[in-house]
């Protein structure tokens, strides 16, 4: 668990703007090392991080080349996040799992394609809006309590 906001970013520290765009886009924190390592920290303690892991060992096994290495990743990808015996499985309807086992016979760097389309669109739909309304992202964004990440003001009881 990250202490601080300087924690959460050893390599390179993102711009306030490129933090406060993740809230804008999905894919934008997608596609941002940071936004990534910020949006896992929050998945963690909402003990969905195996969505975010299943995802980026997609993007991992999307770039290997070598046969051997595939097919070891892939079996690797399986029984960590599809199979029903890993404590870490990831949510895929019987559709898209019956696919992935199709494409178990012979691994390509594609294997989870679609499963990780499922994993991808679930993220963004369930767990990305709580994710730019917590206090976590809004301290990052410099966000103020009351104002939405979309900036617009909550409306607040007068007194």
């Amino acid at each position: 668990m990250a202490n601080s906001d300087s924690d959460l970013f050893l390599d390179t520290r993102p711009t306030l703007e490129e933090i406060r765009s993740w809230g804008k886009s999905f894919d934008k924190l997608m596609r941002s090392p940071s936004g990534r390592k910020a949006f896992r920290e929050f998945l963690r303690c909402e003990y969905s991080e195996e969505n975010i892991l299943f995802w980026l060992a997609c993007e991992e096994l999307k770039k290997e080349t070598n046969p051997e290495a595939i097919e070891e990743k892939a079996r690797f990808i399986y029984e960590d996040y599809i199979s029903i015996l890993s404590p870490k499985e990831v949510s895929l309807d019987s559709r898209v799992r019956e696919i992935v086992n199709r494409n178990m016979v012979e691994p390509t760097p594609h294997t989870f394609d679609e499963a990780q389309l499922q994993i991808y669109t679930l993220m963004h739909r369930d767990s990305y809006p709580r994710f730019i309304n917590s206090s976590q992202f809004k301290t990052l964004a410099q966000i103020p309590d009351g104002v939405s990440a979309s900036g617009s003001t909550a409306e607040s009881p007068s007194n």
